[in-house]
């Protein structure tokens, strides 16, 4: 007889922030009043806000004309053991040469232009793997989302059963 024990339960407020810092792609939800529109994106957290760079599109239009936005992160070790975080929050552009979007970039560089070699990562810091001379020369959109209410949930199991291992014997 196989025991496992599994506990589903509620994240504390430090757990969610851990979760939100320790990744780096999220999901936006956001909607233009008729059609509710979700997209992946990578992001840096920080102290209540949400930092993302991006370039216009639905998504933008979409958070400009209506800021109430949702933004879910998950980490999933497998089936069994993960831990959900969903933020609502608004949307808020940082204007070019603003101190807060030169925070913001900061941020995104150390924190995400490392972790990626693509050439959107590059198109953000072109001096790729260094920080660019001049941080008001980034392009795109910068925005963060302004952190109202978070909730977050887990499932840990204990003793996990393989399925896919035992079913083989």
């Amino acid at each position: 007889m196989i025991k496992y024990f599994i506990m589903l339960g509620t994240l504390t407020k430090i757990e969610m922030e851990t979760v939100l810092r320790n990744q780096v792609i999220g999901r936006i939800g956001c909607s233009n009043g008729e059609e509710v529109y979700v997209v992946p994106m990578s992001y840096v957290y920080e102290a209540g806000f949400i930092y993302v760079h991006t370039w216009d599109g639905k998504k933008v239009q979409n958070m400009r004309a209506r800021p109430k936005v949702c933004f879910e992160v998950e980490q999933v070790q497998d089936m069994a053991n993960w831990k959900s975080v969903m933020v609502q929050g608004s949307f808020e552009e940082l204007l070019p040469g603003s101190p807060e979007r030169k925070h913001a970039l900061k941020l995104l560089i150390e924190g995400i232009v490392p972790l990626r070699s693509s050439a959107i990562a590059r198109s953000l810091a072109p001096e790729w793997p260094f920080p660019p001379k001049d941080i008001d020369q980034v392009s795109g959109i910068v925005f963060r989302i302004r952190v109202h209410e978070m909730t977050g949930r887990f499932e840990k199991e204990a003793d996990a059963y393989d399925f896919a291992k035992n079913n083989q014997e």
